[in-house]
């Protein structure tokens, strides 16, 4: 019989993601789904969206997140008379130093929160796209790096409410995964009002995890296996959406590589230094279907881009395992099998 055993830095893994869970579910109550998703675009470097009415614990969410981590936090309410200057920083002429000084703004900060993004106008929304992208800000010719681990949370609510603007297509495509929280069940929301009515649990909430430990942790991600025939699925799954003729916006490489990232951290987030076809599906609603702009026609027959990507998870055929046990055999250990997790024996 062969076992398979967790890597040391898999531990430590989930044991660290497991305190930061159990903190952010303090506070966020009965959404447990939506919690994870946002560990794993923070394991796999990305950038998270989070979409919905008002009221539901989207800022919530976000600040539980960044005060369950020992980093620096910058909050940036958006608001339609917000300038560009105040996110990335401005020069100020020094009158004793007779030179020009680079006042940082809020964007420096290794967690930043993005209170209600799209009630900003375009042009102030299009200043976070060099920093989601390159981790760095250009202002005057003069380039500065960001802190690391660098994560952006943003928070919208539909389009559809007075006073929105639609995100620009680059600014959506930068984000790894859109999520929303939706409505408590019944029981949850009882126990929120136990909780929330007297004082705010964000007061109690203390760090459980330093940045150090972040980036050592994502950096376990980085070494997580994805074999030849999961990442074939994965660009099938993407590719699959640019001759769609429901959509007239398909996803680009860049989601491709987003997929795969998320792939990895949903993999050591289960325990694996490999990643499974599981792991794609599990993460390829969220990652993709923000990205897609149905046809007008999709629209008026309600075809959702959620729907049109469970569609193509459906059609789209899975690849079988002798991919990846031909990879495993040969680095003289034997292949795991799909859906099997470390420490399961094999017969």
């Amino acid at each position: 019989m062969t076992t398979y055993d967790d890597r040391a830095g898999l531990t430590d893994l989930t044991t660290a993601v497991d305190r930061v869970r159990r903190s952010v579910e303090s506070v966020i109550e009965g959404k447990p789904e939506v919690v994870r998703l946002s560990l794993t675009v923070l394991l796999a470097e990305g950038h998270l969206l989070i979409e919905d009415v008002p009221g539901v614990g989207k800022t919530m969410l976000s600040k539980a997140l960044a005060r369950s981590l020992d980093c620096s936090v910058r909050r940036i309410q958006f608001t339609p008379d917000l300038l560009p200057s105040d996110i990335t920083g401005v020069s100020i002429f020094d009158q004793q130093q007779r030179d020009f000084e680079f006042k940082p703004g809020a964007i420096f900060a290794q967690f930043v929160i993005g209170d209600e993004i799209n009630r900003a106008s375009p042009k102030t929304q299009s200043a976070l796209l060099e920093s989601m992208e390159e981790r760095q800000v250009t202002v005057d010719g003069v380039t500065y790096e960001l802190p690391a681990p660098f994560m952006v949370v943003a928070t919208q609510n539909p389009v559809e409410m007075e006073g929105t603007y639609p995100l620009p297509e680059a600014q959506r495509d930068r984000f790894m995964a859109r999520v929303s929280i939706g409505y408590p069940s019944a029981d949850a929301e009882l126990r929120m009002l136990g909780v929330h009515g007297g004082v705010s649990p964000l007061d109690d909430l203390q760090p459980v995890a330093h940045a150090h430990d972040v980036i050592k942790l994502i950096e376990t991600v980085r070494q997580v296996h994805v074999a030849e025939s999961v990442q074939r699925y994965a660009v099938e799954l993407v590719s699959a959406t640019r001759g769609h003729p429901d959509l007239r916006l398909g996803a680009s490489p860049r989601a491709t590589l987003h997929l795969l990232r998320a792939a990895k951290a949903e993999a050591a987030l289960n325990g694996r230094d490999y990643a499974l076809p599981d792991d794609v599906q599990a993460l390829v609603v969220q990652v993709l279907a923000h990205r897609l702009l149905p046809t007008a026609q999709a629209q008026l027959n309600r075809r959702t881009a959620e729907q049109v990507v469970l569609e193509i998870l459906q059609r789209t055929p899975v690849p079988t395992a002798d991919g990846a046990r031909a990879a495993y055999g040969s680095a003289g250990r034997a292949a795991p099998l799909y859906g099997q997790r470390p420490g399961d024996r094999r017969l």
